[in-house]
């Protein structure tokens, strides 16, 4: 800095226009943009929205700008959307708050340290050609402007960006259905199981919890408390965590912990008359039975009345699940993973909304938006009322990428007399059958194309722990038998398929080395 503002390099600086024969550009500037000062804070939204609008980086002449493809988030349709779209042909852009997409299905084996976070994650930033990346929360659409409104994940400041096509795949959050203290306590004692952080909090409260029990002047109602694990959700991600959460207890507490087995307590609540409600019948029951026979207790048709935070004789505080039926239990975990609520963007936007999610049609489009504006994954409402799992995300994202490839590319969205021309309908496409890529031409030969987005049922998995899991085949679409499969054989499709289903030769190679590691060495207890 002493050399910039000595005079000497001044008087320099002011002799070097004359010397080259043309006037020096300004020291601060924006590839040959006017220079401006920055506004305020409170003033950024229109500024920055006009940059976001122009060409993000300077980088491109209005003469060849290619329309902007906006996704709003990250997730199994967000991520595969971007990847897939032909850049050459589209500006991608990703807004979300999570820089990277997430491997659910294997999500709960973080939670105990069956797997490390990061070999379950791909950085959004990863995606080749991607135009840009913003981490931040969308917060509104004005879809007369063609812009989304978004709020920087750090500072809260708020920033418009433009779009020519806009794709919301902003997926779901947790429902607490109002129940009591959920919500308040949630982080503390009660958490979720949707993202990496919360996996992370959960492994630190199990650990916190056991450590604070093993201390010898902690009362034995504490005790108890502090291990006691509630489930509440009879789905596949409750269901698979618990599993994981009794083989660490059998497998690693019970070696560096023995003197406090004894007081662990594992109970599963459900609400409804059976667990895995989506599996064929017999496999539900084959798990509710495996479940309890490790001593797990499941409590069917049972909800949770709400939360109490109550103290004891000398000051001790305890927290207390209300059951509907009446009863009560102390405990110092509860993993909520019952219900999905619409994300704040789609609860306050102006779209049509059917149970929560978007409407849209069999195209994926949002009506009354002219071809522009699409809905995918768990945030969508398709008229054949699909599920909201990953599979139905996935292939809603390859579909819409074909369409964006093969057909949306030929209109010029770009050119002011289309302005207000409905986008045109798109072509057949095929669905994605096989979940490789590899097998990817077996789908022509399978299935027949369509305009309309089909789904294609793959079966479903969850798994019971190291060697164990259920496989429900009756109603695929694969060319395979339609039957269901128990044990060892489930575990073995399991891990097989969400092993070849990675995105990355890092994370194929460091899942395995993960499973051996916990198998052979036992699960990290570090907590940090």
């Amino acid at each position: 800095m002493a050399l910039i503002s000595s005079p000497a390099a001044a008087a320099a600086r002011r002799a070097l226009p004359s010397a080259l024969g043309r006037p020096l550009a300004p020291r601060f500037h924006f590839r040959n943009r006017r220079q401006t000062k920055l506004p305020a804070a409170s003033t950024l939204h229109a500024p920055f929205s006009v940059a976001v609008a122009a060409d993000g980086d300077g980088s491109a002449h209005e003469a060849d700008r290619k329309p902007r493809v906006l996704i709003l988030g990250s997730g199994w349709a967000g991520f595969t959307l971007a990847r897939r779209l032909d850049k050459s042909l589209f500006d991608v852009r990703v807004v979300s708050p999570a820089n990277h997409f997430l491997f659910t299905p294997l999500l709960p084996s973080t939670a105990v340290g069956t797997l490390e976070f990061r070999a379950i994650q791909e950085p959004v930033r990863t995606i080749r050609g991607l135009g840009h990346y913003y981490q931040a929360k969308a917060r509104s659409l004005d879809l007369d402007k063609g812009s989304v409104t978004c709020e920087d994940l750090y500072k809260g400041v708020k920033f418009d960006v433009a779009y020519d096509y806009l794709c919301v795949a902003g997926g779901m959050k947790s429902n607490t259905f109002n129940t009591h203290n959920v919500q308040r306590l949630e982080g503390t004692v009660v958490f979720f199981l949707k993202h990496l952080y919360h996996a992370r909090q959960i492994r630190n409260r199990i650990l916190e919890c056991f450590e604070r029990a093993s201390n010898p002047t902690i009362p034995d109602v504490q005790r108890d408390r502090l291990l006691s694990f509630i489930v509440v959700g009879g789905g596949p991600t409750s269901c698979e965590f618990m599993s994981e959460l009794n083989d660490f207890i059998r497998s690693d507490v019970s070696k560096w912990y023995p003197d406090l087995v004894p007081h662990i307590k594992l109970t599963l609540v459900e609400a409804g008359p059976g667990i895995l409600g989506s599996f064929d019948k017999s496999l539900s029951e084959f798990y509710l039975k495996r479940l309890r026979e490790k001593d797990i207790d499941v409590r069917l048709n049972t909800a949770v009345a709400g939360i109490d935070e109550r103290y004891m004789e000398g000051g001790e505080q305890i927290t207390v699940a209300r059951f509907a039926d009446g009863s009560e239990q102390n405990f110092g975990m509860m993993v909520w993973s019952a219900g999905l609520a619409p994300v704040k963007l789609v609860a306050n936007s102006n779209l049509t909304l059917d149970r929560n999610r978007i409407v849209v049609d069999d195209y994926l489009r949002v009506p009354d938006a002219k071809g522009r504006v699409f809905a995918l994954g768990d945030c969508a409402a398709s008229p054949d009322n699909l599920p909201p799992t990953a599979t139905v995300a996935e292939q809603q994202a390859l579909y819409l990428a074909d369409c964006f490839n093969k057909y949306y590319s030929k209109f010029d969205v770009l050119d002011e007399k289309n302005k207000d021309v409905d986008v045109p309908m798109p072509g057949n496409v095929t669905p994605y059958l096989m979940p490789w890529n590899i097998l990817s031409f077996v789908n022509k030969l399978l299935c027949e194309s369509s305009p309309k987005f089909q789904y294609k049922n793959r079966g479903a998995m969850a798994s019971m722990g190291f060697g164990g899991g259920v496989t429900d085949l009756k109603q695929t679409s694969l060319p395979s038998p339609k039957t269901t499969m128990t044990g060892a054989t489930s575990y073995l499709v399991w891990t097989s398929t969400y092993l070849t289903k990675q995105l990355s030769i890092q994370n194929m190679i460091l899942i395995p080395m993960y499973w051996f590691k916990a198998l052979l060495f036992g699960r990290d207890i570090s907590r940090f």
